[in-house]
């Protein structure tokens, strides 16, 4: 049995992370050389903002809505992931990493699967109990799990 954390908005959270007044406001981070969109808050999203949408097509919405545009800084989301997979090897040592934003825990050696979710949920949550969304203590990473 897994259990599969997702960064959600991964590039995006980890920007607001450095840079708070980013909180609530529309951001999208482009791929290699500014191209496309490859990262959109869920602000950025409620706009129209879509996946992969071309930097010069959006352009003027991006102006008209202050969107917050960042450029792709892997240095700084490669040393996140890793301090996200530190926080989660405390609860699994076995996880194995599906994507820079996305890991698998193998909870099959777990006696009680919903202890340890429940533990890691405990652990992690500083929200609402009703947010699906977790924020990783000291990192302000949101994931869902």
């Amino acid at each position: 049995m897994y259990a599969l954390v997702d960064c959600n908005n991964f590039f995006v959270s980890c920007e607001r992370v450095f840079d708070s007044r980013l909180e609530g406001k529309p951001v999208i981070v482009l791929s290699n050389n500014d191209g496309c969109a490859i990262a959109r808050s869920n602000e950025a999203k409620a706009l129209g903002i879509t996946m992969g949408a071309n930097y010069f097509e959006i352009e003027r919405l991006v102006k008209k809505n202050d969107v917050q545009v960042f450029s792709t800084n892997f240095v700084l989301y490669a040393d996140m992931s890793l301090r996200v997979k530190g926080l989660l090897s405390g609860f699994c040592p076995d996880i194995e990493d599906y994507s820079i934003d996305y890991h698998k825990l193998n909870i099959i050696k777990s006696q009680d699967y919903t202890l340890l979710i429940f533990s890691i949920f405990q652990s992690l949550l500083l929200r609402s109990a009703f947010d699906k969304n977790i924020i990783f203590s000291g990192l302000n990473v949101r994931c869902s799990l």
